[in-house]
């Protein structure tokens, strides 16, 4: 598939007054409690504490077992819990940030049916070069959609650095609520996350079907940058040292530059 211009690109997801985490959006009744996390690095726990803020609670796993996570168990309070993956699949919403690398190991028969919120880039660094994704034949949620066919894969959350997304959450019509994009080939699924964003203080931009996720994948205008105060010094400046002052982004802003591309 080629990476041309798409006719969704640009469509906002509009919430319908969710009351809490409960509600209708786009059509879709929302009455999710449990969040699970595949996966409790920055932007698992990040995401992890909104939720709690949120009303939910939160189930906890990665690939080294519940006790690794007793710490941020604890820090997170009576909310959270460290499970193992199997179990954080049975949540209503299931969370996977895990690096491209582990996604084989993820629990693919527990997560039939569920949405799964996929938050990850590649990386030709960290995750070595995959042709598929260089050549832009495919996209990384592509790749976690062919590894759980029975899940409704919805690429969120994942143009934004940890730290941005821990100061940028706003009340719904806040003036500076900031929109992030998603993408996706199921309605209902892109629904069901747009809600969830929606109740920790974030607008969605429907940019359209999961292959479109590149408009905002690594390297691109609508990645990171956008939600920076200082976008240049965080270009410049090397991981560990990076500036890291949020700045809100606007629909109107991070649709022009998804249509960048």
């Amino acid at each position: 598939m080629s990476r041309g211009n798409s006719s969704q690109v640009g469509r906002a997801a509009s919430c319908v007054s969710p009351e809490g985490n409960g509600g209708w959006v786009l059509g879709v009744a929302v009455s999710m409690k449990k969040i699970g996390f595949i996966g409790a690095g920055h932007i698992g726990s990040t995401l992890a504490r909104l939720a709690i803020d949120a009303g939910y609670e939160v189930l906890l796993s990665n690939r080294r077992g519940p006790a690794s996570l007793s710490q941020l168990v604890a820090e997170l309070g009576p909310a959270a819990s460290a499970v193992t993956p199997s179990e954080a699949a049975t949540a209503d919403l299931v969370v996977v940030t895990v690096p491209l690398h582990a996604i084989d190991q993820l629990p693919e028969a527990e997560l039939v049916g569920k949405t799964v919120i996929d938050t990850n880039n590649y990386y030709p660094d960290r995750d070595g070069r995959i042709p598929e994704l260089d050549s832009g034949e495919s996209t990384t949620s592509e790749m976690l959609q062919r590894r759980l066919p029975g899940s409704r894969i919805v690429k969120a959350f994942s143009n934004v650095v940890y730290l941005h997304l821990r100061q940028l959450p706003r009340p719904a019509n806040d003036p500076q609520r900031s929109t992030l994009p998603m993408a996706g080939d199921d309605a209902e699924a892109k629904a069901l996350v747009a809600g969830f964003a929606d109740s920790v203080g974030f607008d969605v931009l429907d940019v359209g079907g999961l292959h479109e996720g590149w408009r905002f994948e690594n390297g691109r205008p609508a990645y990171c940058l956008p939600y920076a105060a200082d976008p240049e010094a965080m270009r410049g400046s090397e991981p560990g040292s990076r500036p890291m002052e949020a700045k809100p982004a606007a629909r109107g802003v991070i649709a022009a530059l998804i249509e960048r591309g």
